[in-house]
């Protein structure tokens, strides 16, 4: 659904902000801005700066110059790092967990109690450590992407198809792991008749990619869709150039910014959530096969 919504968000607003930007920058406006907010660029928009150009890399022929969203995901595993790193010093030296150790404590409570037991159970604690590094890098690149000057490394697809891709590599780890390789394979079968395996074998095949495209297509659409319909909205102020018109845009434009850091929070929460269940998915199915 959030896919669908951010094609037709870009259809329909694509000749909208072309015109709102092309009368902006007519008019040395500041609306260009907001839509390089969107997109990646080789440059750093710095307040009081202005446009800083990233290095440019290169190595055996490979260009691996930074962009604006990697240099920002870069930022988020550095995050991320010196938060546990700091709240793990904190509950190592207090009996008593208080302060950021309390905060990250009850998040990595909730999500072993909640989340990896209940999907998993006891067996996915081993995976417990994946689990929350994967929430709490995608929670902090969205949180990132609503600073302004910044940018939301989970708004480009690349990224998320990695995330994604990482994902698919644990799900078939665990679920090879705890069914064995032999009837690992013998699933893709369907339990079916050898005479109908060119048929489900291809339908198995295809089902166990489907969950890592929607793991990206999902967090990707999710996060670029609240950017493009603020751009959409702040767009109708010079389009229309009426002073009158200014509040309302502004009151829509607030609302949204709001929704999108509930959106940024659910969207780590989801990808979390379903990464264990399709782990668990393979785990049951192991202990499931042991017990028979």
């Amino acid at each position: 659904m959030a896919y669908f919504f951010l094609t037709d968000t870009q259809t329909a607003s694509a000749d909208t902000l072309k015109r709102a930007v092309a009368e902006v920058q007519h008019q040395g406006g500041g609306l260009s801005g907001l839509v390089n907010h969107v997109f990646d660029s080789h440059e750093l928009e710095l307040p009081l700066i202005g446009h800083v150009s990233l290095p440019e890399i290169h190595l055996f022929g490979i260009d691996l110059s930074l962009t604006k969203h990697t240099f920002f995901l870069l930022m988020g595993a550095c995050i991320v790092t010196l938060i546990t790193v700091v709240a793990a010093r904190q509950n190592k030296k207090n009996k008593v967990p208080k302060g950021l150790g309390n905060l990250v404590e009850i998040v990595v409570i909730f999500i072993r109690d909640e989340i990896v037991l209940p999907s998993m159970g006891s067996a996915g604690l081993r995976y417990l450590p994946y689990i929350l590094t994967v929430f709490f890098f995608i929670l902090t690149m969205n949180l990132l992407g609503m600073i302004p000057y910044s940018a939301s490394a989970t708004g480009n697809v690349n990224v998320t198809a990695v995330l994604a891709a990482i994902s698919f590599i644990m799900i078939q780890y665990s679920s090879i792991r705890a069914q064995g390789l032999a009837h690992y394979l013998k699933h893709f079968t369907g339990g079916a008749p050898w005479w109908m395996w060119f048929i489900t074998i291809p339908i198995e095949v295809l089902g166990i990619f489907t969950k890592p495209v929607a793991l990206c297509i999902r967090l990707f659409a999710n996060m670029t869709a609240g950017h493009i319909a603020i751009i959409s909205i702040i767009g109708l102020i010079f389009l229309f150039k009426n002073y009158f018109v200014v509040p309302v845009p502004i009151a829509l434009a607030l609302g949204v910014s709001l929704l999108e850091l509930f959106v940024a929070f659910l969207q780590a929460y989801v990808f979390t959530i379903l990464t264990a269940l399709f782990m668990g998915f393979g785990i049951q199915a192991g202990h499931s096969h042991e017990q028979h």
